[in-house]
């Protein structure tokens, strides 16, 4: 018998802006009831339909850097002229509790948090192409052609990172995207560094009662 690890799993999903990263976190909470999404700070302001302590907390940049220095953040970065961070304390309660947690971060902040818990899950998640990544970006219409430039610029040098994440999907569909991802965390789960403890007491016993029939099911052939 095998009993899995009692820590759960952190799971870190990024990709550069507009991959929809997001649209994928959101399929994978509807389809698991049992994962918990962290929820980021930034200093943005908030897109439309976006609540306060459920899609993000927003602050001000000044109560994001005394953050910083109080360490009460797991990670953080710049991405585009505004503060993103991940508050410490949430995503390590539910972890020791034995939750999966699931992070949709920047890949600065990514690659922060694989430095000091490299035994999370790192998913890269791609578009299908840039020129569908920048028409993504442009529709969104919450930010100014100065900024969508400035995004766009900066998924060319992030795509560079994919190297350094455990996996990469690409996100032609979300149901597609999604069903890739739970594949990967199915598979995850069945990892042999993820088992906490074997019970070969039982496995002996088990073994033990096969011989031990065996070898009287032998004498009753010989007496018969």
């Amino acid at each position: 018998m095998l009993e899995t690890k009692k820590q759960g799993l952190l799971i870190v999903i990024s990709g550069p802006s507009g991959a929809g990263k997001g649209t994928i976190c959101a399929e994978l909470l509807k389809r698991n009831k049992n994962l918990w999404k962290s929820v980021s700070m930034t200093t943005r302001k908030p897109r439309k339909g976006e609540v306060d302590g459920v899609d993000y907390f927003f602050v001000s940049k000044k109560e994001f850097k005394e953050n910083i220095k109080e360490n009460g953040l797991l990670e953080h970065a710049t991405y585009a002229d505004e503060f993103y961070g991940t508050p410490r304390s949430y995503v390590l309660e539910h972890l020791n509790k034995g939750e999966d947690v699931i992070l949709e971060i920047e890949i600065q902040g990514a690659l922060q948090i694989k430095d000091v818990y490299p035994q999370g899950l790192f998913i890269f998640i791609l578009p299908p192409s840039m020129k569908t990544l920048k028409k993504r970006l442009e529709n969104r219409g919450t930010e100014t052609k100065e900024k969508v430039l400035k995004r766009f610029k900066r998924a060319y040098q992030e795509i560079n990172e994919v190297t350094k994440y455990n996996y990469v999907v690409t996100n032609d569909t979300v149901e597609n995207a999604t069903n890739k991802v739970e594949a990967i965390l199915m598979a995850e789960k069945c990892r042999v560094d993820r088992i906490e403890e074997v019970y070969l007491d039982t496995v002996e016993e088990e073994l033990h009662e096969s011989l031990v029939d065996n070898k009287e099911l032998n004498n009753e052939v010989k007496d018969f």
